[in-house]
């Protein structure tokens, strides 16, 4: 593998601005990478998400390595000490957004699979930089697995290089109290809904919710709460509503997060409903992605044999992986969660390091990383 060409690769991709919708840039950047390094076949779908695929000498099954190529964007207000857009390499680390999520991950995926000696290959090796998964997990990897076929999946989200067997889902859930609108100088003549909302969310906030051994406890956190009518010029409001951001373990589904909530007995005199979010987002092709905001928690027990054999591969690289599970979502989501497909999760950097000031990436974990795919892929198509 030619470690300076996969550092600058990371670098250049980073230098590349790539909020949710805008990945253009950075696919044609992974398209021609792809192109350059002689991958069997490589395209672009209709979702923007950059396919690539290197063909073995033998028949066999099917390996995806799919990153995001998207991005979340520059928070306002604390300045970064490192240009974010510069991919400035200090105290041998990359700085930049996305050097941690992921494109990081993505670079080394890309080197890992082109370097495979295909004569030793039984089956094909798919890469995956698909687009929008900061907004909705998944659905982009959807159409990529629909066309692919995988039989394994690998999540290139940040592990510290350990190896994921598990996630949370997420949930968007929202609540609306109904009232009755009156003018505010007699406001026993209506009914205030931001009063009822206030009484939801005490109750909600009380709610006892499910813990995991290895993720964790299930999370439900209050993101944002407004009235209608906004302003209320003399007017009590009629209708209040919430939104909050519910973090899965695996089987929950979404009638058994809603029903805990409309269920709250001290709660029957308000007129509530509760409902999953709707999300609708469109990809810089054009074409638009819309789903129900639920994304469920997957989880496998550590001696599958596909996790065994991806534990395996890594020690035999020479990296002290540990059995993990991620803490927040990720496309496998749909890949694990959904499709059922056998997925571990693998990459370089530490969740702390996503979505930060000042994101950074230390270039051993980066190479490492690329050493780690290329074990694992191994393992699962030894010709």
């Amino acid at each position: 593998m030619d470690d300076h060409r996969l550092i600058t690769f990371a670098q250049d991709l980073v230098r590349l601005p790539s909020p949710s919708g805008r990945e253009r840039a950075v696919a044609e950047r992974v398209q021609e990478e792809m192109q350059a390094l002689g991958f069997d076949r490589v395209w672009m779908d209709e979702y923007g998400s950059v396919v690539g695929i290197v063909e073995g000498a033998w028949p066999g099954k099917t390996v995806l390595l799919d990153a995001h190529t998207d991005t979340v964007g520059i928070s306002p207000g604390v300045p970064w000490v490192h240009d974010p857009f510069a991919a400035t390499i200090e105290n041998d680390a990359i700085y930049g957004r996305g050097a941690a999520d992921m494109k990081g991950a993505l670079a080394a995926m890309v080197h890992a699979a082109a370097t495979l000696d295909r004569k030793e290959l039984a089956g094909r090796v798919v890469v995956s930089a698909s687009t929008l998964e900061e907004v909705l997990e998944g659905v982009a990897l959807h159409a990529v697995m629909d066309e692919t076929m995988p039989d394994f999946v690998i999540i290139g989200e940040a592990t510290d290089l350990n190896l994921s067997r598990g996630g949370r889902g997420r949930a968007e859930v929202h609540l609306t109290t109904v009232g009755r609108p009156s003018h505010s100088s007699a406001p026993h003549l209506g009914r205030n809904a931001v009063l009822d909302m206030m009484r939801v969310v005490a109750a909600v906030e009380q709610i006892r919710l499910p813990d995991n051994a290895i993720m964790g406890p299930a999370i439900l956190a209050l993101t944002d709460i407004i009235s209608d009518p906004y302003p209320g010029h003399s007017v009590i409001p009629s209708v209040c509503k919430v939104t909050y951001d519910r973090r899965l373990l695996p089987g929950e589904d979404a009638a058994t997060v809603l029903d805990a909530i409309t269920g709250l007995a001290d709660l029957a005199d308000i007129q509530l409903k509760a409902e999953i979010g709707i999300g609708e987002y469109a990809a810089f092709t054009g074409a638009v992605q819309r789903c129900e905001k639920f994304f469920p928690a997957w989880l496998y027990e550590e001696n599958e044999p596909f996790v065994a054999a991806a534990l395996g591969a890594l020690h035999a690289a020479g990296i002290e992986a540990e059995p993990s599970a991620y803490r927040f979502c990720t496309n496998a989501a749909y890949s694990a969660g959904i499709a059922g497909v056998p997925t571990v999760g693998f990459g370089p950097a530490t969740e702390a390091d996503a979505h930060v000031i000042d994101e950074r990436l230390r270039i051993a974990d980066l190479l490492a990383a690329a050493k780690g795919y290329r074990a694992i892929i191994e393992s699962f198509l030894a010709g």
